[in-house]
């Protein structure tokens, strides 16, 4: 593939570069050969990127004896086990979709089954692992009192005396021990202070998923290009099939002129830019001169080419403790991803107290006004704390 934004991806496993060809690759009968690969690191990889069950359909295509037979099995194995779990989890999207409609209540699916199917018409070939909804932020209460009636439990408490979490935080998870699903109520797309479509938005432009069954309901093609490209940047695109799920999307009925519309009117045109460089170079998909026009620029190859970094080796930012320079690595990178006005509204969010601040100085109800002038020499204290027990 010509490398027309000069991604360097001489660093990528040898493995997770097969893996790329497996996925832009529709002539595996031709090959005769793989050279120098680990299958063992093949599989973890093709795990940890969450994209074996397209792998695998396609591994079984290239000539007989070329991939080792434990290989095919392994796969076969874990492509059967996704397709139960996916089938699990439409069912239970089923009923909780019937389940508030019934008490009027709003929701729209952002991924599980109805991703799948809009993106790869087939549940089976997407990984999920659990379901995700957004919500009007005023149903939450209520959402979580069906919820509980249905067997789940909350998993974490928030901190809501300070009024910030509604901004600082986008979802709160309920998990149910005998089904072992996790259900993500979402009342943001993305955590603030960062401006983002509402709700009633998104609710007006959505789309009925064409699983059978109760009506189901999701994010326009338009507003999940923007949430599939908010999500994956902010993961540093570190597991290739949210830039695989991008590839799929492509692929739909999409108006480019909407998606750069919304893109800049919320501040994430060099988010949607890098999603697109990565998805042409990777998957050799040829853009088009609209999408070219719209959203490939300067800013946007520089964050795709920092983003080569997460593909290097396999790392999830989310799973604790990291490496000291994935820390920091991260915390440069999202900075990077900001727009001019999102990083002026971080760096007022700062100035907002924390939850950590009462537990550094609890003080009365009647007097948490105090907290704002007080927050920056709190903050200080905490470092020197934490220096000095270091």
């Amino acid at each position: 593939m010509e490398n027309r934004h000069q991604l360097d991806l001489r660093n990528i496993p040898e493995e997770l570069q097969l893996m790329i060809e497996l996925l832009r690759n529709n002539h595996l009968e031709e090959w005769e050969t793989f050279t120098d690969i680990n299958w063992e690191t093949f599989i973890d990889l093709a795990i940890h990127h969450r994209i074996y069950p397209v792998l695998y359909p396609k591994l079984k295509k290239v000539k007989e004896g070329i991939v080792p037979p434990f290989v095919l099995e392994r796969f076969s194995w874990l492509y059967r086990r996704n397709t139960m779990k996916m089938l699990f989890l439409g069912s239970e999207m089923q009923k909780i979709s019937k389940l508030f409609s019934d008490n009027h209540i709003r929701l729209l699916f952002l991924k599980g089954p109805v991703l799948a199917q809009a993106l790869y018409g087939d549940i089976s070939l997407r990984t999920s692992r659990d379901l995700d909804v957004l919500i009007p932020i005023e149903k939450l209460d209520e959402a979580e009192h069906l919820l509980l009636a249905q067997g789940y439990e909350k998993e974490y408490e928030i901190n809501k005396e300070l009024n910030e979490w509604k901004w600082r935080h986008r979802h709160v998870n309920y998990y149910h021990p005998q089904k072992k699903i996790t259900i993500e109520i979402h009342w943001r797309l993305n955590t603030g202070p960062a401006k983002e479509p509402n709700f009633n938005e998104l609710w007006e432009r959505r789309k009925q998923s064409t699983i059978p069954g109760n009506e189901v309901y999701m994010l326009s093609n338009e507003d999940l290009y923007l949430y599939l490209n908010m999500h994956g940047a902010q993961h540093g695109w570190s597991r290739l099939r949210w830039l695989f799920d991008i590839h799929q999307l492509m692929d739909k009925e999409l108006n480019w002129n909407r998606i750069y519309n919304r893109l800049k009117r919320f501040g994430y045109l060099q988010v949607g830019g890098q999603g697109m460089i990565l998805v042409s170079e990777l998957f050799n998909r040829k853009l088009s001169n609209e999408m070219q026009q719209y959203l490939v620029n300067s800013r946007s190859k520089r964050l795709a080419a920092k983003s080569i970094f997460y593909l290097e080796s396999m790392i999830n930012i989310y799973t604790l403790p990291l490496p000291e320079n994935v820390v920091k690595y991260h915390k440069k990178y999202l900075t990077g991803l900001m727009s001019t006005e999102q990083r002026i509204l971080f760096t007022l969010s700062l100035l907002y107290p924390y939850p950590d601040d009462m537990k550094t100085l609890p003080l009365p109800k009647t007097l948490h006004f105090l907290y704002f002038p007080l927050r920056p020499f709190l903050w200080v204290w905490r470092k020197r704390k934490k220096h000095v027990l270091s």
